[in-house]
């Protein structure tokens, strides 16, 4: 009597290596690399650092870029290497100017002086602190308290005589590089803007935010030009730092909220962004 062979599993056998070492599109060395990483990190630190870690780099990765690039531009500016292109714009401008619109500009242009910022953050703060996002009410205040002071700085190190090819349409104090108004733009409606969306639930409505956000920033920029109290290398300047302070700060305070959710998940749980809003069929 013959033994009868060992029975074979007819169930398909997955290959449970490594999933992550699976082909990844393109570029597979440079993945695997990145994921070979990863995991070592993940040998040492908990996830939980490692989500904290996370948005620390990526807001620094951000903050450098941008500070790389104002470098740039500034080089450029003090070379003279923008000065046709600025006063090309401006030029262009002042042809196009109207009484009404340029009334139109001079009240629109206080939208990004300090004082109406001030008003714009405090309302905002009080309105965090109130609700229990206090986390968000002091990254909004250290965003904007740091954004004035960098400002002040900078402004002070390039020192960037104002432009004067036609007068000016409003009041215009300190240096012009780079823009106040539109760094207090950038930073102060772009963090309000990213903190409304955390707690929006729909898309329509986180979209229609920055959209308006979007235009809100560029139209106060676009009045510095047109009351010609600003070059325009001027303003992209306040934009890239602005935008870079403001993606630090924001990156910040994920990480802050998952320290703190870690530490006393019960105090924050107000924090937590709005659920996504669910597709429909």
């Amino acid at each position: 009597m013959t033994t009868p062979p060992p029975p074979h599993d007819t169930q398909p056998q997955l290959d449970t290596s490594d999933r992550r070492e699976r082909t990844r599109g393109h570029l597979v060395q440079f993945w695997n690399l990145i994921f070979q990483g990863l995991r070592r990190v993940g040998l040492h630190v908990e996830s939980f650092y490692v989500t904290v870690g996370v948005f620390l780099v990526v807001g620094a990765v951000i903050a450098v870029i941008g500070t790389i690039g104002f470098a740039e531009l500034a080089n450029l500016v003090l070379a003279g290497g923008t000065q046709t292109f600025d006063v090309a714009i401006l030029q262009w401008l002042h042809v196009h100017q109207h009484p009404l619109l340029t009334q139109l500009m001079v009240e629109m242009t206080y939208l990004g002086t300090g004082s109406v910022v001030v008003v714009v953050v405090g309302v905002t703060a009080l309105f965090l602190w109130h609700t229990e996002h206090k986390h968000s009410a002091r990254l909004l205040l250290a965003a904007t308290i740091g954004n004035i002071l960098l400002n002040g700085v900078l402004k002070l190190v390039y020192n960037r005589t104002r432009p004067s090819l036609f007068p000016w349409q409003t009041v215009a104090v300190s240096s012009s590089f780079p823009s106040g108004h539109a760094m207090n733009a950038t930073v102060v409606y772009g963090t309000v803007a990213y903190l409304l969306m955390r707690l929006q639930k729909h898309h329509w409505a986180k979209m229609l935010t920055l959209t308006g956000t979007v235009m809100l920033i560029l139209l106060v920029c676009l009045t510095r030009l047109y009351l010609g109290v600003h070059y325009p290398s001027d303003v992209i300047g306040g934009m890239i730092v602005g935008l870079a302070w403001a993606a630090f700060c924001m990156a910040t305070l994920e990480a802050s909220l998952v320290l703190a959710r870690r530490r006393a998940p019960k105090k924050v749980i107000e924090e937590r962004r709005a659920p996504s809003e669910a597709p429909t069929a």
